[in-house]
């Protein structure tokens, strides 16, 4: 497993949204007083929910301080909310909670450039449910972070200190290359053995990363990255909803998905050409998408991680299920195990996007994840990874 982060290589040059990526933001988390209990009901935590570094009153006995120490890792995207606390164990870590929920931060932002006020809504219910967890697991160092909802919408910096006032919670919305890192960092250790380039991808909710590895003596090193907009809500509300259509229709809006992510990967598919055709090249997914049609191959009735997370499955056999799902209609996804309502629209972008990925790169097999952001923000904090300096307020 691995001790430290793959190496940066391309620093960010910064922007107008979004703040310097890489911040660690250091909670040492108190139980909140009464009156802090009554602001809470009322979806107004204070401030002062978040002690400010001051030593806990019952602090635990020395020789069991290691052992009772948690660290989080909070991804907001476009589409989930997910929080993962863990505790060190030897070279691993131990989950001790987790969280995870369907916001849909990022609907309707293709069209607006904003986030709603519905939207927003949903994701601050989601966040206050992890200042609660995080409190309540005795956090002693977090990390939590925002994608490309909020870095694409012109009130995603406003959306951020909303929710620092309202949860105590701090947002870092991170760079595009800082997202494609941490999701190497979380997930690396499941590429197949062997010496060969591989290609690392993590299909988001409002863009997909990919990276160009090679094997490295304890992480990969990134050769090359690319992010483009397209994740499988962007993607889904730029094509628009496919009720009501005929089978036409929709292996019409398929074929539009699958032309404008080609158009975007097409700058990386160039670069990495070469690697391409080399011996042995490796693929590895991780996203809700890669999941789901995992869980779909094993014809599961329900997800079951155990089983899904490490799996390697043909790159034919995802094909064939991408586009089984591609022409069916909304009403018969719905009604597949492990995809429901909330999947059934976007599942087909993130088909359109795997498939466009498997043009560029011809990997014969794919590796399928259930790890990424979060993983590899537990593991830079567990190995001591330095934070840079926060801007002064």
């Amino acid at each position: 497993m691995a001790e430290m982060s793959p190496p940066d290589t391309i620093r960010r040059t910064g922007g107008k949204r979004g703040k310097s990526s890489g911040k660690v933001a250091d909670f040492r988390y108190k139980r909140p007083s009464q009156s802090e209990k009554r602001a809470q009901d009322s979806r107004a935590l204070p401030k002062s929910a978040v002690a400010r570094g001051e030593s806990p009153r019952r602090p635990p006995a020395r020789d069991t301080v290691a052992q009772r120490q948690a660290y989080a890792a909070l991804d907001l995207g476009t589409n989930n909310c997910r929080l993962l606390i863990a505790r060190p164990s030897g070279e691993n870590f131990t989950v001790i909670d987790a969280f995870s929920r369907v916001v849909r931060l990022g609907e309707d932002l293709a069209g607006s450039g904003r986030l709603s006020a519905a939207a927003m809504e949903r994701a601050l219910c989601a966040l206050h449910v992890c200042a609660e967890k995080l409190r309540r697991r005795n956090v002693q160092l977090a990390r939590s972070v925002a994608t490309e909802a909020c870095r694409r919408a012109v009130n995603g910096p406003e959306f951020i200190e909303r929710v620092r006032s309202e949860t105590g919670i701090a947002l870092d919305i991170i760079s595009a290359q800082e997202e494609a890192r941490l999701a190497v960092l979380g997930c690396h250790v499941l590429l197949e053995q062997d010496h060969g380039p591989a290609v690392i991808f993590d299909i988001g909710g409002g863009s997909t990363e990919l990276v160009l590895i090679e094997p490295g003596e304890r992480v990969p090193r990134i050769i090359d990255w690319a992010s483009v907009p397209w994740g499988v809500v962007s993607l889904t509300d730029t094509v628009g909803r496919a009720e009501g259509d005929d089978a036409a229709a929709r292996l019409a809006r398929y074929a539009r998905m699958r032309s404008l992510v080609a158009d975007s990967f097409a700058p990386f598919a160039a670069r990495i050409s070469d690697a391409a055709h080399a011996e042995g090249i490796r693929l590895l997914g991780t996203s809700g998408t890669v999941t789901t049609l995992a869980s779909l191959h094993l014809e599961l009735q329900q997800y079951d991680r155990r089983a899904v997370d490490g799996l390697i499955v043909p790159a034919s056999a995802m094909r064939a299920i991408n586009a089984r799902l591609s022409a069916m209609a909304p009403g018969d996804r719905r009604k597949l195990p492990c995809i429901g309502a909330d999947r059934a629209d976007l599942v087909v972008a993130g088909c359109a996007i795997l498939d466009s990925i498997l043009d560029i790169w011809p990997a014969d097999r794919l590796g399928v994840a259930d790890r990424g952001i979060r993983e590899g923000i537990l593991r830079s904090l567990m190995a001591g990874t330095p934070a840079p300096a926060r801007a002064a307020r």
